[in-house]
């Protein structure tokens, strides 16, 4: 669902090679930091804005897409329009303008921005107490969180290696009446088995994440997999966050996705100072690196 634009119009600031942060500025919910250096070698300037939207996702806003435009008053560039799509917070937006700059080493500028939050929808949670009912067609209880879960052991198994191995003759829980599932919450719990069982739900972004520990954890491919659609499909993720998840849960389609999507200066240089790129595994930072030859 779709919000009314937020608009913004700065004041002129000087820009030159000793600058830094040119505006802090509050507006509906949207804190930017403005900031910009006139590197007088290229010559360029090297403009970021970082956005602060805690306000806004505490309202439900889960992303915030538009444009930014950038232009100087003394017509040494011609206005810039940066089309953003917000999706974290503190997120930076990164811009290096040319112009009629080769003998200056100042000048004056402005931005202006338009930008949409975007609404998560109001999804119904699940009535978890009624999917895990007492029925004729379940054999055994889950207890998670001191709560009880009825499920059906075949159905659970075909489903995940965990509990093939757990409903065995070889673990004492194959025989008991009611098994203990510790170090889980049973929200988490309740939430990694209603993708399969027994009516699907499908994840969304602010499930991935930990859908995807949860599906590690009780070995669930089923739902390995349809994470890696729904990123691949249907998410606002960012592509540095996707590419880390991508990595670490072994999705390997979407990564193949992540990499190919490394296909500017901008996204390279995105990619490299974000918190994500140093979790990344060697392999893959090779594979980004073997990107950027070919591409550059």
């Amino acid at each position: 669902m779709l919000g009314d634009a937020i608009e913004y119009e700065s004041d002129n600031f000087y820009v030159s090679t000793d600058t830094n942060v040119l505006e802090t500025k509050t507006h509906n919910g949207i804190t930017c930091v403005w900031s910009g250096i006139m590197n007088f070698n290229s010559p360029q300037i090297d403009f970021t804005w970082k956005f602060d939207w805690d306000e806004l996702k505490s309202q439900g806003v889960d992303e915030i897409t538009g444009h930014i435009t950038v232009s100087s008053t003394n017509n040494r560039f011609h206005a810039t329009k940066i089309d953003v799509k917000i999706t974290e917070d503190n997120q930076e937006i990164t811009k290096e303008v040319r112009g009629e700059l080769r003998y200056c080493d100042c000048d004056t500028v402005r931005y202006e921005y338009s930008l949409i939050p975007h609404h998560d929808p109001v999804l119904e949670m699940p009535d978890y107490d009624k999917m895990f009912a007492p029925s004729d067609q379940n054999d055994t209880i889950l207890v998670v969180d001191g709560k009880k879960l009825h499920v059906n052991k075949t159905f659970l198994s075909y489903h995940s290696e965990y509990f093939r191995a757990l409903f065995s003759s070889n673990y004492k829980e194959g025989q008991m009446d009611e098994i203990p599932i510790g170090d889980v919450s049973f929200e988490d719990f309740a939430l990694l088995l209603s993708t399969f069982y027994p009516n699907p739900e499908f994840p969304t972004d602010r499930t991935v994440e930990a859908l995807l520990e949860m599906g590690r954890r009780f070995m669930v491919s089923s739902v390995i997999n349809i994470i890696e659609y729904h990123l691949m499909n249907n998410s606002r993720i960012n592509s540095e966050k996707m590419l880390w998840m991508a990595d670490e849960y072994v999705m390997p389609r979407l990564l193949e996705k992540c990499i190919r999507g490394l296909n500017t200066v901008e996204r390279a240089k995105k990619l490299d100072q974000s918190p994500e790129y140093k979790k990344l595994s060697d392999s893959v930072k090779a594979k980004v690196l073997d990107r950027l030859i070919k591409l550059f």
